[in-house]
């Protein structure tokens, strides 16, 4: 019976730039993406059945159709009925290490994760264009996650430019266990405060030719690891820290320590600190959790990575 295990790489946002409204619905958006070390590990088979079962070892992580990770399963099945009518179900198990909700695409990742192991599974032989393709149908996130390392994101995230890879720089990540934000929340507040700025197609067009990412697409080019740190970019902090003063809190924190730049993630509540060495990273997790000093506060130490989904051997 066929199985794979497979990893999948969190993420963070170096660069998120918020352009203008789009006619979907969605926002116009330029980002850098970043893959990290720190990763889930999926182990998929071919079932016995033709049921799609999920488990996971982590308590808060649905193991229905609402998780990502079902929703790619079942997206496989109806795209390919006659295969999957030939192979049956999957069965698949999720081992978390990235925290859930914390706005590092955990969801997403173990999402491209299973598209990768049934296209293997099943024998698909889908390219990388195809398996984003259909990505991009389960979420923004999702087609960057098959591929991994550094990118430049446009669209509503789901148009990828590959950057030369980064794996050089340690990243300090914490998250409140007891926190968490929504996503769609963060965009609507955004569009509610500075919506007038870009509402129509004249200053989406004036916003676009000013996006303001090509330095930071510069300094990845070069690798250089200070400038990147001075230039990292979060459009959604201007709405999510003056409301969550425990997020701003803890990347005042970061800012104090010995850092090339710091910033949070996405959404949050996750906020990230850059460093040169393992041994700076580690000394700035020790420096914020005893400042802090909140039990609820966890910490990862961990590195880019210029990997996406990866077969374990």
């Amino acid at each position: 019976m066929q199985a794979y295990s497979l990893i999948a790489p969190a993420k963070i946002n170096l660069y998120l730039e918020i352009i203008g409204d789009r006619p979907d619905g969605f926002h116009e958006l330029v980002m850098i993406l970043q893959s990290l070390e720190l990763a889930d590990r999926l182990d998929i088979q071919q079932g016995d059945n033709q049921n799609i079962q999920l488990y996971c070892d982590h308590p808060q992580v649905p193991t229905d159709e609402t998780n990502l990770a079902y929703r790619a399963a079942r997206l496989m099945c109806d795209t390919f009925p006659e295969v999957y009518a030939n192979y049956g179900g999957v069965k698949i198990r999720i081992q978390k290490n990235i925290p859930v909700a914390a706005g590092l695409a955990g969801g997403s990742g173990n999402a491209a994760a299973v598209l990768v192991g049934i296209d293997l599974i099943w024998q698909l032989g889908l390219t990388r264009p195809e398996l984003e393709d259909l990505a991009a149908k389960l979420g923004s996130d999702i087609p960057f996650c098959i591929s991994g390392g550094t990118a430049i994101a446009t669209g509503r995230g789901e148009k990828l430019d590959q950057l030369p890879p980064l794996d050089n720089i340690w990243v300090v990540l914490a998250k409140y266990k007891n926190l968490s934000i929504s996503t769609p929340w963060a965009y609507k507040a955004y569009r509610q405060q500075y919506g007038d700025s870009y509402s129509n197609q004249a200053g989406i067009k004036s916003r676009t030719a000013k996006v303001h990412s090509n330095p930071l697409v510069k300094a990845v080019t070069h690798k250089d690891s200070q400038e990147i740190g001075k230039l990292i970019h979060n459009d959604l902090e201007k709405v999510v820290l003056p409301l969550y003063p425990q997020v701003a809190e803890l990347k005042s924190a970061f800012a104090e320590g010995d850092v090339l730049g710091t910033m949070m993630s996405g959404s949050g509540p996750t906020v990230f600190a850059l460093c040169e060495s393992q041994e700076q990273a580690i000394a700035l997790e020790r420096q914020v959790r005893t400042k802090i000093g909140d039990p609820q506060l966890e910490f990862w130490v961990t590195k880019l990575s210029s990997n996406g989904i990866q077969i374990e051997p």
